[in-house]
């Protein structure tokens, strides 16, 4: 059973930048394609980012240019850097293991305001 756990979440002033972490257990990480969604307060909840096992990444419209998503296999984590950052960006960011057996992390707030 594959367990997701989010960090660095937190408060950024508009310009500002974060960097959030997703650390993986209890699967071989490696061969997974991983991805950040991000939920705002009464929306639903939407796509940021992915990364499949070699390295491709995919960017939702809204983020592309200032959002990059990585990985480091010998970690078992994936990264999603967030620079420019918006108060449109406020939301709960979640990290997700793709199909199959897709699993959810717990989500970690990032809240962007002056």
């Amino acid at each position: 059973q594959v367990q997701l756990m989010e960090s660095g979440g937190g408060l950024v002033q508009p310009g500002g930048s974060l960097r959030l972490s997703c650390a993986a257990s209890g699967s071989i990480f490696s061969k997974n394609v991983m991805g950040w969604y991000r939920q705002a307060p009464g929306k639903q909840r939407d796509f940021v980012a992915s990364i499949t096992s070699g390295g491709s990444t995919a960017y939702a419209g809204s983020v592309k240019g200032r959002f990059t998503i990585s990985r480091d296999n010998a970690k078992n984590t994936v990264y999603l850097q967030m620079n420019s950052l918006k108060p449109e960006d406020t939301a709960v960011y979640y990290c997700k293991k793709f199909p199959p057996n897709s699993t959810w992390g717990q989500g970690t707030q990032v809240t962007v305001s002056s």
